[in-house]
């Protein structure tokens, strides 16, 4: 049973406060089994509980508010030695020395005696460690079953600071405090940096306008904030019988929440309080009930945008309206991910999400702040900028200046916003006109650094001028740089800079991979970014250049993505054909680009690889999305949709939204939806003429829609496998009536099992299984006559077919 303390009881305990600008390094974990950014070790005999080895455990048993806690379980030996820290969410670095005290609340089921409790100290994000302070020097007592909170005057670690950057402090950690043979166990939550204030007896005014949904899962809620100056945040509460218990706690920015069920048919009763810097809490909102339900394709779509849009309209900085580059990047904000951001105003317009008055009101802020605070370096604009001062934050040592890739992406959603606000208002005509010097004045041609070359290169510093020495040429996510350079009215590249700058040697692909062909790029077409940051706003269909048709090859790179997983080479847990997705994302040991290949799959798969590929393959990718939320949404949907990224091998969720990988997603899916972006992305002038000029010719094919729908089989229907014969893989085609597990066995002609699967889940409709000729000792299968059975819902079909190597 999870332990809830009255939070009255607790104002009295502490009698301090909570700021709406607090470092928060601990408050509530979105993975019901530890807290990703942290980082914990230990030698024997001593010990401290660790999940993978270095990972803080986290509860459900016990909360002060949330849904869980952070499990601190220890023993401290003569020798031996162990340590436990805990960063926030995203590993933001805090400056301490803006803040007074370290705050914290711990609760124990037994008692514990303050002297062994363990020692603190802080880490900056270079590893160096300030002096250590005993938490037992500020708590009187630690009694059974109560929550208590610690308060410890950071000027302690501040005048004991060594070498450590004060203002780059990336942990708090929990460590060995001498010797007490005993193992101890208590719960940590609310783990903060506050600053500490005088008692307010006033509380705020009750938060009004509550409103809920109920989805198939979960429930989300939302409220207008209290106007008062001095709130830190709200209480949810869900009714239990005739008791109120606490389901959560948001900050003073965040007026919306989430609560997870995990089942259809659930009614829940919600209300909400607005609680001060004093923890004063204000009056309960008018309780509403919701109850969870039966979703249609549509409305998986709808929950989708509707959640990630929150991301890039709520979460995007206060003072400039960019996206932060990633959940807790402060005051981070990213060019190219805000490029995206911004082509989800008209969906979030078209949608019902926001006003088209607050839709261009909030496009002028961005494109005055770009104009007129940003830095720029020959018209282009860095990678990161400061969010409030418009300084460059530099992307690494040399990248301190112009970033034309990330320029581009901006520039593709600035046009697409020009195209959009068409309205004859003071307003839209200001924002159009803002665009458009924004647009005009990047110097595209600058970044041709030689006279003599048709190559645009990537970066330029002030600085340190080209030392990054990064040409731009394809096959990759970049192709939209080449076509603004080539469209633009003022700073032109020439068209034949297309053929010779951005296509050349390497860039056509003449493989065909899983039954799949490709046109360009290299091995089985690289990550599935690739396929989506340059088509948010150009419409590959209905058209070709000499290599190809890019919608085309957008699917069959999809498709190939799809397939690499079902085949699963590399055997990780969990992936399938409703699984599957890889491209760049954060990882259970970083960031990396993830492909299908053996050395770029590490496991991990990204929500946004499928669901970003939606006017591609919609059939695919919206199975992959029921999956996701069905099979994973516990620990993988959030306040702002799905989570950058999981590992099922590893049992890892991430805690992590990354803005160039929340926008393809609100942006592809409206236009798989209704085209919109496509259509004004391409209404400006400039776009035509300039693929005209770079060879672009009309093509009949296709769009998902130009395709004949198949018809869903009234059957279990086994259509046989191509190629046949073949060598040294094949596809298993097979149609379903209805979602079904579906088994695979493969005999040789004596009659011996060779290869079988695990019954998958797959949707109604045309599916596959792929073979690639090994046998389930993964080594080849020689040439020969196979039989194959397929098994789902107790019938079972039977088919032929002939490997000749």
């Amino acid at each position: 049973m999870k332990i809830f303390k009255n939070f009255f009881t607790i104002f009295i305990l502490a009698g301090s406060l909570l700021s709406g600008q607090d470092y928060v390094f601990f408050t509530n974990s979105s993975v019901s089994t530890y807290w990703d950014p942290s980082l914990g070790s230990y030698t024997a005999p001593s010990f401290v509980e660790l999940v993978f080895d270095s990972k803080f455990p986290v509860s459900t048993q016990y909360a002060f508010s949330g849904a869980n806690s952070l499990k601190l379980r220890w023993r401290s030996m003569e020798s031996g030695a162990w340590r436990l820290g805990v960063a926030g969410s995203g590993n933001p670095l805090f400056d301490v020395n803006l803040r007074d005290t370290l705050s914290f609340y711990i609760y124990s089921s037994g008692n514990v005696s303050v002297e062994n409790l363990p020692l603190l100290y802080l880490q900056d994000n270079s590893g160096s460690a300030t002096g250590t302070v005993p938490m037992g020097n500020y708590l009187s007592d630690l009694p059974a079953h109560t929550w208590k909170r610690v308060l410890v005057p950071l000027s302690l670690f501040r005048n004991n600071a060594g070498t450590t950057d004060l203002t780059k402090i990336r942990y708090v950690f929990f460590s060995r405090n001498g010797v007490d043979t005993t193992e101890h166990i208590c719960f940590i939550d609310e783990v903060r940096m506050v600053l500490k204030g005088g008692i307010d007896p006033t509380p705020p005014s009750t938060p009004t306008g509550l409103v809920a949904k109920g989805y198939e899962k979960h429930f989300d809620l939302r409220w207008m904030k209290s106007p008062e100056s001095d709130v830190a945040g709200y209480n949810i509460y869900k009714k239990e019988g005739n008791n109120w218990i606490r389901a959560g706690t948001t900050n003073a920015n965040d007026n919306y929440f989430y609560e997870w069920i995990g089942s259809l048919g659930t009614g829940r009763t919600f209300a909400v309080t607005a609680f001060d810097t004093s923890y004063n809490e204000s009056p309960k909102t008018p309780e509403i009930t919701v109850t969870t339900s039966a979703m249609t394709d549509e409305d998986f779509l709808d929950m989708v945008q509707a959640a990630t849009f929150r991301y890039f309209w709520h979460y995007a900085h206060p003072v400039s309206g960019l996206a932060r580059e990633r959940l807790n990047s402060g005051e981070t904000v990213t060019t190219g991910g805000s490029g995206f951001g911004l082509m989800g105003i008209p969906v979030g317009i078209e949608r019902g999400y926001i006003t088209r008055q607050e839709g261009a009101e909030r496009a002028l802020k961005v494109v005055n702040f770009l104009l007129t605070k940003a830095d720029r370096f020959h018209g282009a604009w860095s990678h990161w900028l400061n969010g409030t001062t418009g300084a460059v934050i530099p992307f690494s040592t040399y990248d301190n200046g112009g970033d034309l890739v990330e320029t581009a992406f901006l520039v593709q959603g600035l046009l697409t916003l020009r195209g959009y606000f068409d309205a004859q208002t003071p307003l839209e005509t200001e924002v159009r006109a803002k665009i458009t010097q924004a647009w005009e004045t990047v110097e595209w041609n600058w970044y041709r650094r030689y006279a003599n070359t048709f190559k645009l290169y990537w970066h330029w510093s002030p600085n340190y001028g080209w030392q990054m020495n990064m040409p731009v040429s394809g096959y990759m996510e970049a192709m939209i740089m080449y076509m603004l350079a080539i469209a633009s009215p003022t700073y032109p590249m020439p068209a034949n800079s297309y053929w010779l700058g951005w296509t050349g040697s390497g860039y056509q692909n003449t493989g065909t991979y899983y039954g799949f062909r490709l046109w360009v790029g290299q091995n089985t077409g690289g990550p599935l970014f690739f396929a989506h940051y340059s088509y948010l706003g150009f419409d590959p269909r209905h058209k070709k250049d000499q290599y190809a048709n890019y919608f085309d090859h957008n699917r069959n790179q999809t498709l190939v993505n799809r397939a690499y997983c079902i085949a699963n080479p590399k055997g990780y847990a969990g992936y399938g054909p409703n699984t599957w997705g890889l491209t760049a994302s954060d990882n259970p040991w970083g960031y990396s680009a993830h492909e299908p290949t053996s050395w770029g799959d590490n496991g991990t798969i990204a929500p946004t690889a499928a669901l970003s590929s939606m006017p591609y393959t919609p059939v695919e990718s919206i199975a992959a999305l029921k999956n996701m939320y069905r099979t994973y949404g516990a620990n993988l949907w959030g306040v702002y949709g799905f989570k950058d990224a999981f590992n099922p091998q590893q049992n890892w969720f991430a805690s992590s939204y990354l803005a160039i990988d929340q926008g393809p997603i609100l942006a592809m899916i409206e236009n798989y939806r209704t085209g919109l972006l496509w259509n004004k992305f391409m209404s400006n002038p400039e776009i035509a003429p300039m693929l005209t000029a770079i060879g672009f010719i009309p093509d009949t094919t296709t769009s998902v829609e130009d395709e004949t729908p198949a018809e869903v089989p009234s059957e279990f229907k086994l259509d046989g496998n191509y190629p046949n014969p073949f060598n040294p893989s094949t596809k298993i085609v097979f149609s379903l009536p209805e979602s079904a597990p579906v088994a695979l066995q493969i005999f040789n002609a004596l009659g011996d099992l060779v290869y079988e699967t695990k019954s998958q889940w797959f949707e109604r409709g045309r599916n596959e299984f792929f073979w690639n000729g090994q046998n389930s000792g993964n080594t080849a299968a020689p040439s020969g006559v196979y039989l194959y059975k397929i098994s789902a819902n107790g019938t079972t079909l039977t088919g032929k077919m002939v490997m000749m190597k």
